[in-house]
């Protein structure tokens, strides 16, 4: 069944593809964060061992951050999910228009089923 309109007036169609936007933002965002938590992880215990500082200095500070990138991965797998049950829901109603990864709708079909 093809959905015309939403409440809003605004069509299916157009609220898929500002969705579909808005989700590669998303996904590229955390992309983004985590290259550059990598790179302040790299400058970080290379200035540590390039100004002879004491070899654990900083270390809880170290933990945090790998702390944080372990989050941003563990966001990544959420969104990809997130990805995955909005192509399905772009598939009932109009067929679609973006191509989700394989593991995506995986992961979607073994929440469905915990959910069930």
């Amino acid at each position: 069944m093809k959905l015309e309109k939403l409440d809003s007036g605004m069509s299916t169609e157009v609220a898929q593809m500002r969705i579909a936007r808005d989700l590669h933002h998303a996904e590229a965002a955390l992309d983004e964060a985590l290259v550059r938590q990598a790179q302040l992880l790299q400058t970080m215990v290379g200035a540590r061992r390039e100004t002879g500082v004491a070899p654990f200095l900083g270390q809880d500070a170290l933990l945090r951050l790998i702390r944080s990138q372990q989050t941003l991965v563990d966001a990544g797998g959420e969104l990809a999910r997130v990805h995955g049950r909005l192509s399905t829901i772009g598939a009932e109603t109009n067929g679609g228009n973006d191509a989700c990864p394989p593991a995506a709708r995986e992961a979607d079909d073994d929440l469905s089923a915990k959910v069930a």
